[in-house]
């Protein structure tokens, strides 16, 4: 190398910032600049000549060699410790980290290797300090995210008791709006209730009182047949009575849930021979009774008394609502599961504005509040059938008359 070219190398290479530690293929420091002296607290006499371990800490010794020979063996520049932490070692024996960057060099026609060297202490210290900072704040944010997660699951928790308590408010209130409509519907049935007790006693009893008083001055042998007629009426009348007290009953019984019903196995035959029988003392002149053909053998697993009302309730009704010189059909239809009762007549029919109140207790339909009645007979009917599984529906055309069928399970469950 030239003087001048000497005289330039060694300023350049006093006045580089970066420590420059210069060693041969053995591993033996022969150059080091001002910047790596004052880095590791040696002279440049200390340094020159002795091992590069003297500037690594011994827990590190065992690796570097294999480090060197490894970067001998490729001769490219490259910063060491890459995806690793480096550490220098002082003179005072401190250890502080450290960046190299490695270069070969060949002066002369012999190998050396140059070291940039660089103190990251304060690099560090100020990642520690960074890395400190973002665990505080991680921290800060976790407790932060804690406490409002805390308070969410407590306004959750306020919401779910305010949903809760309104919910019981408006259940609340229901009940009492039920409760009041209950009280008027109630209120309402007394006052038809008084209405038709009045009404429907009134009639009879009065027909009684009239019989009784013109019964006792029939005294006369020829005047047998007048006593038997004013007889006959009070026996009429009595019958109706105990009728619509029975009816009374059943409704009480209904609504306590008092009924028990007997179940058992029946003949049809002998249930609709009862019917028909009390029926036709009920005709009007000119009408009939047709009977279900095919019945004989027919059987069923209810509650016979209740089977009995309900038809005599449904055939009753058909002959007291129809005229003179009509025809009430009874059709009995049953397969594997239930038995079919058709009950037509030829009757007033019902309006159609009263069909969906048919049902209702204490109703009557407009076109039959002239004839005798209570409103109550179909609303048993109805019950005892519900009660016993079973339903009752009906088809009606007004002036035309009306069919009402009748549909049971042939064997009840109890």
């Amino acid at each position: 190398m030239l003087e001048d070219e000497k005289d330039i190398f060694n300023v350049l290479f006093a006045s580089v910032s970066e420590g420059v530690v210069v060693v041969d293929i053995n591993q033996n420091i022969v150059l080091t600049n001002a910047s790596a002296e004052r880095m590791f607290g040696y002279s440049k006499k200390e340094l020159e000549g002795q091992e590069l371990n003297i500037l690594i800490p011994k827990d590190y010794h065992s690796g570097h060699g294999a480090h060197f020979e490894g970067f001998i063996k490729h001769k490219e520049s490259r910063k060491m410790g890459r995806g690793r932490d480096l550490f220098g070692a002082r003179k005072d024996g401190s250890i502080f980290p450290v960046e190299a960057g490695l270069n070969p060099l060949n002066i002369e026609g012999k190998s050396f290797i140059m070291a940039l060297v660089i103190d990251i202490s304060i690099r560090k210290q100020q990642e520690f300090e960074l890395k400190e900072l973002n665990t505080e704040l991680e921290k800060k944010v976790t407790d932060r995210t804690i406490v409002l997660s805390n308070t969410v699951s407590e306004l959750k928790k306020v919401n779910i008791e305010r949903d809760t308590e309104i919910k019981k408010r408006i259940e609340a209130q229901n009940e009492i709006n039920n409760a009041l409509k209950k009280e008027k519907e109630l209120n309402e049935l007394k006052t038809k209730f008084l209405s038709l007790v009045s009404h429907e006693f009134k009639t009879p009893l009065s027909g009684i009182l009239t019989s009784a008083t013109l019964l006792g001055k029939y005294k006369l042998s020829e005047q047998q047949d007048k006593r038997d007629k004013h007889v006959s009426t009070i026996s009429d009348k009595v019958r109706y009575l105990n009728n619509i007290l029975n009816d009374f009953l059943s409704i009480e019984k209904l609504e306590t849930g008092k009924i028990n019903y007997a179940y058992s196995t029946f003949k049809l035959s002998k249930v609709v021979n009862e019917v028909v029988y009390n029926a036709n003392m009920l005709l009007k002149d000119g009408q009939k009774i047709n009977y279900p053909e095919n019945i004989d053998e027919m059987s069923l697993y209810q509650d016979e008394k209740t089977v009995e009302l309900s038809l005599s309730n449904l055939v009753h009704n058909a002959i007291k609502y129809s005229s003179e010189n009509t025809i009430v059909d009874i059709n009995i239809k049953q397969d594997e599961k239930f038995t079919t009762f058709t009950i037509k007549d030829n009757g007033i029919g019902i309006p159609v504005n009263d069909q969906k109140s048919i049902f209702n207790r204490y109703f009557r339909a407009e076109n039959a509040l002239l004839t005798q009645g209570t409103g109550i007979g179909l609303n048993i009917v109805k019950s005892h059938l519900e009660n016993l599984g079973g339903t009752i529906s009906f088809i009606s055309e007004e002036n035309r008359g009306s069919t009402f069928i009748i549909k049971l399970q042939n064997k009840a469950k109890r």
